[in-house]
């Protein structure tokens, strides 16, 4: 899920960027990249990979 919005956080700093839009200094690409990165590294890290349970492994024996 955080590789998602990594994604989208991209696509917004890229539209923000190429579109030259004036934002104050919260909103600017540079500010929707870091955050992007951030969201990127824990979703490499194994943070936001999710809750439900491991499909296919039963622990019967």
């Amino acid at each position: 899920m955080l590789g998602i919005t990594a994604a989208v956080l991209f696509f917004i700093a890229f539209l923000i960027n190429a579109a030259t839009i004036s934002t104050n200094e919260v909103f600017s690409s540079t500010n929707f990249m870091l955050i992007g990165l951030a969201a990127l590294a824990l979703h490499v890290a194994g943070i936001g990979h999710g809750w439900a349970r491991e499909r296919g492994r039963s622990r019967r024996r």
